[in-house]
């Protein structure tokens, strides 16, 4: 699904839903480590949101806390990364497909908040710049809104 608006230059430009099957297509990862659900409001070479619904089920749970589960902020940075490597892809076209995106660097990292289940977790990650296979981005996770987790992140783009 694809809907229309202006940027700040008056431009009119195309923001992108892309759904869990198209995710699979893009990306490499499977149960239990596709984190993310679906990417919305795609803008190629510049940002996008992720999707995470948190549901009881997720695995983790059963160790990260059983009494109070709470999804672990390592896992909330790897959804961070798996949206920017969506982007990537929807920005490069089809032949950077089932690429592997490696993390370089974490900077800044911040947890506000627990994500729980029920949950719906919003991954709003912008690209500060790229160089050739380099891409650096900023990322804030949400929940209803609040921001929940930050972080800014340097990844490379190499062949599987």
């Amino acid at each position: 699904m694809d809907a229309t608006s202006e940027n700040k230059e008056g431009v009119t430009e195309t923001a992108t839903t892309i759904g869990i099957e198209r995710i699979m297509e893009m990306i490499p990862h499977r149960y239990p480590f596709l984190l993310i659900d679906k990417v919305i409001d795609v803008k190629k070479n510049e940002s996008c949101v992720g999707i995470k619904n948190v549901t009881m089920n997720e695995p983790f749970f059963q160790g990260h806390f059983p009494r109070r589960p709470v999804m672990p902020g390592v896992l909330i940075i790897e959804c961070m990364a798996q949206s920017a490597a969506v982007l990537v892809v929807e920005t490069l076209g089809p032949e950077s497909e089932g690429k592997l995106v490696y993390f370089m660097s974490v900077e800044g990292a911040r947890f506000r908040r627990p994500v729980v289940p029920g949950d719906r977790l919003e991954l709003h990650v912008s690209k500060e710049h790229s160089r050739r296979n380099v891409w650096k981005f900023r990322a804030e996770g949400k929940v209803d809104g609040k921001v929940v987790a930050e972080a800014t992140y340097a990844a490379m783009i190499m062949d599987d």
